[in-house]
């Protein structure tokens, strides 16, 4: 053989550089699991998100989301070894327990506070993150970070930090928390409180041009935008009622979107960005849903939503000039058992009585004796989105007997409405009382009913803070006292009869 046609220095050279592209290879499989791993979790976030648009396939829809993140989670982790094994598994244990302890323990009247809080540390999660990335690009002096890099970072740490102040403030108005003897879920304003809240946006973007222009020097500037972030986040849900927390849930789920999403830009992590457009994206569809069914623009429940705490308590008799009917559980039950369609709206009441249980045996009882049973579910009902839909679903009601506001359009052939601790949603001054806050607000036209029938302690007004013309209507009568102790009398009788 011609050494010069095959020499052997060659040779060498060749198999020397087999263990680099072994390795190389190795990465490349490595790089294409992990991609692929990621596209099975984003294909789970889809089809999950896609199911919890109905409510019969909502439960099936989360747990194909919890098992696409779990997956996330556990790919993500292993394959860049952040921490050990052992590490790893510790701390899904812990996660693992910690949130099904939760989910478990809270009562469904607290169901508002706990989403708002999830969407609080998935806020917090990120800006720790963000800052954490921001920290080993300013202590590696061999790093030279890509422009959009640091734009993600500044953008992460501000929503999140943003989402997390929020979601707390949120939680504390929806707790029933107080300052100074003034209970928080009432609207809170400070002097030139927008202006203010403004300058404060401004500033935090200018420390995070600061912190993308030299982030060498600029670890006081995020530091800074991390606090100043604290301060405006708080500020952008204190103005914002009690009859607006539907709305400022779901654009805060929206904000814990976003800022995964910034994150995941961060972080070059796919599955992340993936994920928190997806969450994002639903969150801002859904508070325009919310806004929508309130006939409001979101800016102006950014801007100081309406919805004042009633603490007095309320009053069962009539002011002067007004008359009100009220009946007791056997009366009732003479006027149900005649009727052929009934329609149940249910509002918050019915969750601070928990009676979502008693009202489902009274809905099967009424359908079993022949009536035509549906129960109306506003949009904002309740204090977060869907809050009517998770406890009727708690308490078994078929799916089939959920409606909208579609069923104004069966009002005036409806036998009975029932109002279980609604308020503002069955208002009557929202057609016509242009000086209403809730003015042009979709509601349940129930005062057209043959027969209204209202389940509620008092007189008191709702979240809004306006007296309810309905409660005054000759077609209308009350039925004052707990509701759940209200639905126990009532079904009580309808089994004797």
């Amino acid at each position: 053989m011609n050494p010069d046609l095959f020499p052997f220095p060659l040779l060498g050279q060749v198999s020397a550089t087999l263990p680099a592209v072994e390795e190389a290879a190795r990465g490349t499989l490595q790089t294409l699991g992990i991609n692929l791993a990621y596209l099975v979790s984003a294909a789970l976030f889809i089809t999950g998100l896609r199911k919890m648009s109905h409510p019969r396939t909502a439960r099936g829809g989360n747990l194909l989301s919890a098992l696409g993140m779990l997956i996330a989670i556990v790919v993500t982790l292993g394959s860049h070894e952040i921490v050990s094994y052992w590490t790893i598994g510790a701390g899904l244990i812990v996660g693992s327990t910690i949130g099904a302890t939760l989910a478990i323990r809270v009562q469904m009247t607290a169901m508002p506070q706990m989403v708002g809080m999830l969407n609080g540390f998935g806020g917090l999660a990120s800006a720790t993150v963000a800052f954490a990335e921001f920290l080993r690009v300013y202590f590696d002096t061999q790093r030279d970070p890509r422009i959009d890099t640091l734009i993600s970072i500044g953008l992460s740490a501000l929503i999140g930090t943003v989402t997390f102040t929020g979601s707390v403030t949120a939680y504390g108005k929806l707790q029933g928390w107080k300052l100074k003897g003034t209970p928080i879920s009432n609207p809170l304003m400070l002097p030139q409180h927008h202006l203010l809240s403004v300058v404060l946006l401004l500033v935090c973007i200018g420390l995070g041009t600061v912190t993308t222009m030299d982030y060498s020097q600029g670890l006081w500037a995020i530091i800074l935008l991390l606090v100043i972030a604290s301060v405006l986040g708080v500020m952008a849900v204190i103005p914002i009622g009690g009859a607006d927390m539907p709305v400022v849930i779901s654009l805060l789920n929206s904000y814990s979107g976003l800022a995964a999403m910034t994150t995941g830009f961060a972080l070059d992590n796919y599955c992340l960005i993936i994920s928190g457009a997806l969450v994002g994206a639903s969150g801002i569809i859904l508070t325009k849903i919310m806004c929508t069914a309130m006939n409001r623009s979101l800016l102006n429940v950014v801007a100081g939503g309406f919805g004042q705490e009633i603490t007095a308590a309320g009053a069962t008799t009539a002011a002067a000039g007004k008359t009100v009917r009220q009946m007791d559980a056997e009366e009732a039950v003479m006027v149900l058992e005649s009727a052929q369609k009934v329609f149940i709206v249910p509002g918050y009441g019915m969750a601070v009585a928990q009676a979502q249980h008693t009202v489902a045996e009274l809905a099967e009882l009424l359908a079993k004796k022949g009536a035509d049973v549906r129960f109306g579910i506003h949009p904002v009902a309740g204090r977060m989105p869907g809050h009517m839909n998770v406890l009727l679903a708690e308490a078994n009601v078929p799916y089939e007997r959920l409606s909208d506001l579609e069923l104004n359009s069966e009002m005036e052939q409806c036998d009975v409405a029932m109002i279980i601790g609604a308020n503002d949603v069955v208002n009557p001054a929202a057609r016509h009382d242009r000086s209403s806050p809730i003015y042009g607000m979709p509601i349940f036209d129930v005062d057209k009913a043959r027969t209204v029938m209202v389940s509620k302690r008092s007189l008191n007004p709702g979240f809004a803070g306006i007296e309810n013309e309905l409660f005054y209507l000759p077609n209308t009568v009350m039925l004052f006292g707990d509701a759940k102790k209200m639905m126990s009398a009532i079904v009580s009788e309808l089994k004797s009869h």
